[in-house]
């Protein structure tokens, strides 16, 4: 204000009790205890949780108290919230590799990306607008009766011009629908900007409510109301069901103390009251209640647990029988086994029968194994790393409990870093041991890098580490991680047919076991059986070749048996090669260097082998999953005793 000055400034104070301070105070009192009411007998705490920060807080808030009317159909979404990895676009990349998989569509066609502007979306684009997301927003969204519609496409895009409002901006986002089970749904890829392109985040209360309080809405404005008689046969489908239901929530919600009274029970719906006494029936003919007296139940405390257990059985039983209709195979309900790698299973070897997901939201996977114990096996293999490959079918492959314990290779690198104040590099690895080769130890520099990408080691300035005096801990603490997302190791043993194996040139999984000191145990039916016979006819074929002969009852090979079969096919295949392409080929033998283009992947019955073209010539040599990823570029290998180390990306220099 004109002509006043700071030292004429003048601050009023309210006097203690003024009215409007008073009226002030009581009325945000009044907020805070209503609030306080609302969120009473939810599943909040009164405690500051971060369930309300966000887009779309009051709408979740208000749709999390809203009761589900007695007549609305059933939506069930699963969500998850995945981390994108700075200019690594390859988990979104897979994603949708995995969503637009073949044989998802009612016809058995590989999915198709759609988005809210058309029935074909750019997956490509959408993979390049996502890459600088510091996260992404994954959703399975299931209606209970999605098999009565003709196309999720209209209900998928509802859902989300929906989800728009409640946010208040724009989204970006792709679909795909999934007929491949017996309950249609679709995946949701959603990115992680606004539509201002900061980064988006999504309350809690919607994610977890909110969203399919506004599914339940559009699918029952689409469908109608669930009639009295589809409530009846939902009801009646759940009363013998051996997995958990809604019926069983009801009843132990009813029981907190496992004690049921049902005289002592609000009166219900006719139908809702059958029900739930068919189900009590049901439970004590699987020993899960016991009716103590006239209208008295004890409920069995780990009824959830059980219930959940035998639902995820029955659940493996169908995975299976459908695995083995598609490969054509017929094997009794009795020889199936679950691998169960921490209760007394610690190996299996088998041929791949099928794969998929257990888990599609977090890609967990699953194998169904013919094993050569003559029965079939279900396992569990949890989540591929990046350059991992899912099992093939008919590959043989040997399953193996990953153990959840430091490796030498960790003890190595604390005792290098314990001589020198806690700094471990590749440097004073040699200087401890100048016996090492280079991928040795550049194994254990590959070891700190992904404990790196976990956050319990730091790389320095000058490509050190440190390593602290717990390494131990923390390398038990990642492998325990690890062991959570993959709980087994997966060994490949034969790329090829069981059946291409007697007569087939190289070294194969046979040859390994005719030779190994001791065989595997096989059983004396199914795959058990087939092995044996292959191995007849692979000892009659090396005797054939000259490679073995019979002496007093018993069978001698050459030796250096697998060594010459190796070395005949690598010929044979780069005799091919030249052929074909005019180089020559280079013979890499321990101790080389090799410097030149990685070309492609070669499956052999010997292994897996790597092309590398020069100007006139090329190598075959032993491939590693690290080369994939420098396909046409320049490589550098140094041939040791384990193997190669290989140097990605080098510049060429004058004269190459």
């Amino acid at each position: 204000m004109a002509g006043v000055g700071d030292d004429e400034f003048e601050v009023k104070l309210g006097r203690i009790g003024n009215r409007k301070t008073r009226r002030a105070s009581s009325y945000l009192r009044r907020v805070r205890q209503a609030a306080d009411k609302a969120s009473a007998g939810t599943h909040r705490m009164s405690n500051f949780s971060g369930e309300r920060i966000g887009r779309g807080n009051a709408q979740g808030t208000v749709l999390a108290g809203r009761a589900r009317s007695k007549s609305q159909r059933r939506v069930v979404i699963k969500a998850r919230i995945v981390r994108i990895k700075a200019g690594d676009p390859g988990a979104i990349r897979a994603h949708l590799r995995y969503v637009q998989r073949d044989g998802v569509t009612r016809e058995g066609e590989p999915g198709e990306l759609y988005d809210a502007n058309g029935d074909r979306a750019d997956g490509k684009a959408f993979t390049e607008r996502s890459a600088g997301d510091r996260h992404q927003f994954r959703f399975i969204v299931a209606p209970e009766d999605s098999a009565e519609l003709s196309d999720l496409k209209p209900f998928i895009r509802d859902l989300m011009r929906q989800m728009e409002n409640d946010l208040g901006t724009r989204l970006d986002w792709v679909a795909a629908d999934h007929f491949n089970t017996g309950h249609p749904h679709s995946h949701v890829v959603l990115r992680g900007k606004d539509d201002e392109g900061r980064d988006l985040v999504i309350a809690r209360d919607y994610i977890s409510h909110g969203l399919r309080a506004r599914a339940a809405d559009l699918i029952t404005r689409e469908l109608g109301p669930e009639t009295e008689i589809e409530v009846a046969r939902k009801l009646q489908q759940e009363v013998t069901a051996e997995r958990f239901t809604r019926l069983d929530r009801a009843i132990l919600r009813d029981a907190p103390d496992g004690a049921l009274e049902l005289n002592a029970l609000p009166a219900r719906e006719p139908v809702w009251q059958s029900a739930r006494m068919g189900r009590l029936r049901a439970l004590e003919r699987m020993g899960l209640a016991e009716e103590a007296a006239p209208g008295h139940w004890q409920i069995d405390a780990g009824l959830e647990t059980k219930l959940r257990r035998m639902g995820e059985r029955g659940d493996i039983i169908k995975t299976m029988h459908r695995e083995l209709a598609a490969a054509g195979l017929s094997r009794a309900a009795s020889g199936y086994m679950i691998f169960d790698p921490g209760q007394g299973s610690p190996r299996l070897v088998g041929r791949v029968v099928g794969e998929g997901f257990s888990d599609e939201l977090k890609e967990r996977r699953y194998v169904v194994m013919d094993g050569i114990d003559g029965r079939m096996h279900y396992a569990e293999i949890g989540s591929l790393s990046g350059q991992a490959e899912p099992p093939v079918r008919n590959t043989i492959i040997e399953l193996s409990a990953r153990p959840a314990e430091p490796r030498q290779i960790d003890r190595t690198i604390a005792q290098i870093a314990a001589a020198h104040e806690g700094r471990y590099s590749d440097r004073l690895h040699r200087q401890f041991d100048p016996q090492a080769s280079g991928e040795y130890v550049a194994a254990h520099v590959r070891r700190l890098e992904a404990m790196r990408q976990e956050a319990m080691v730091s790389r320095l300035n000058d490509g050190s580490w440190a390593v602290g005096e717990d390494h131990l801990d923390r390398a038990l603490q990642y492998e325990s991680r690890q062991r959570s997302r993959n709980p087994v190791r997966i060994a490949v043993l034969s790329w090829q047919r069981l059946e291409d194996l007697p007569q087939a040139v190289g070294a194969t999984w046979l040859d390994r076991q005719l030779v190994a000191r001791t065989r595997e145990a096989l059983g004396p039916s199914g795959m058990g059986a087939e092995v044996e016979t292959a191995m007849r006819a692979r000892r009659q074929w090396l005797i054939e070749q000259g490679l073995a002969r019979e002496q007093e009852g018993e069978i001698r090979y050459a030796r250096d048996l697998l060594q010459t079969l190796e070395a005949r096919e690598l010929r044979q295949t780069a005799a091919e090669i030249a052929a074909r392409t005019g180089l020559e080929h280079l013979d890499v033998k321990a101790g080389d260097s090799l410097t030149g283009v990685y070309k492609r992947m070669l499956t052999l019955n010997s292994g897996r082998f790597a092309l590398i073209e020069r100007s006139r010539e090329f190598a075959l040599v032993p491939w590693r999953p690290v080369l994939e990823g420098a396909r046409g570029r320049l490589v550098a290998g140094s041939v040791g005793g384990e193997g190669i180390s290989w140097s990605i990306g080098i510049k060429r220099g004058i004269g190459r």
